[in-house]
């Protein structure tokens, strides 16, 4: 096992350096830049000093050298454990990540683990009730949260309680550690939108891996035993039938972090989303490079995470 993992995190390094070396690039060849962008708000200027106030910011920013020698600058600088300077605020990329990171990751957490808890008892109370009013009704719901997009569900959380309750959540982010009442007003229902899309999933995974393990002939001796269907469902069908869930699950938690750019900003919440977002639309290409890196990571990490879990709940599984 200790090899395996080592293997797998020695491969995340060139994953994770071809999808930077991907980002970097195409960065570089949409149109417009920040020095545009910074450019296009000042005083006017005659062409020789807009020219000369281009390249001055463009050397502030290290961005006046050819591309392929940027490249080769940034990687000089990761491999030192240096991800660069925000071009936005003049700042570390770390600084931002390791401020807004707790945010995004207790808005990832809380979206988890209310899809869980929706997900897992539905599926199975569909399972069990298969071809009833209560399986059909659990399908349906679990195809409308996964056709249902996430800016239009948390636009909908956000309006119908303003509209028919006079209800709003907090304008301003507070930390849980200062005000806890607060914060779960603002963090819950982006958790809430952003877990509809996980239940979906994680509903229809369960209900179709928990049908084929209850026809498994161990089952049938389970029930020829006398045991209640909670026990025969609990005990020897459930373990069984997680392991394809928990593929969906890590695949779709390690997505929460790219969900939460466009729930983040409906909220109001400061984290790793709205920071990614500010990124694109100022073109802050070394935030936006780092923010990237971190997700892509989390990504590759969780999919490690749900392999080591297999040989967990199912014992035959050995890794060499």
């Amino acid at each position: 096992m200790t090899r395996y993992v080592i293997r797998r995190l020695l491969l995340m390094i060139p994953t994770l350096l071809l999808l930077y070396t991907m980002l970097f690039f195409l960065m570089r060849v949409i149109p417009g830049d920040i020095v545009d962008l910074y450019l296009e708000g000042g005083t006017q200027r005659s062409g020789a000093d807009l020219e000369a106030a281009r390249q001055a910011l463009k050397e502030e920013l290290g961005i006046d050298k050819p591309v392929p020698q940027q490249y080769a600058i940034a990687l000089q600088k990761m491999a030192m454990g240096d991800l660069g300077n925000s071009m936005r605020t003049r700042q570390p990329v770390t600084s931002e990540i390791v401020r807004r990171g707790p945010i995004t990751l207790q808005l990832a957490i809380l979206a988890s683990l209310t899809g869980l808890a929706i997900a897992i008892p539905a599926g199975v109370i569909s399972a069990a009730r298969q071809k009833t009013a209560i399986d059909q009704g659990v399908r349906v719901a679990s195809i409308l949260a996964l056709s249902v997009p996430n800016f239009w569900t948390g636009t909908m959380v956000v309006l119908l309680p303003a509209l028919f309750w006079g209800y709003g959540a907090p304008p301003i982010y507070s930390s849980p550690l200062e005000d806890l009442a607060s914060n779960m007003r603002q963090m819950l229902p982006a958790a809430l939108t952003l877990g509809t899309t996980l239940a979906g999933s994680v509903t229809r995974y369960t209900r179709s891996s928990l049908l084929e393990v209850l026809r498994q002939d161990y089952i049938r001796t389970a029930w020829s035993k006398g045991l209640t269907e909670a026990k025969v469902v609990r005990r020897h069908a459930l373990k069984n039938a997680m392991i394809p869930v928990v593929t969906i699950v890590g695949l779709q938690l390690g997505g929460l972090f790219g969900g939460a750019v466009i729930t983040e900003s409906i909220f109001n919440i400061p984290g790793l989303g709205t920071l990614t977002l500010t990124a694109i639309r100022e073109r802050d290409y070394t935030q936006l490079q780092a923010n990237m890196l971190l997700f892509s990571f989390v990504v590759a990490a969780m999919s490690l995470l749900v392999d080591i879990s297999y040989a967990w709940l199912d014992p035959r599984i050995r890794y060499s």
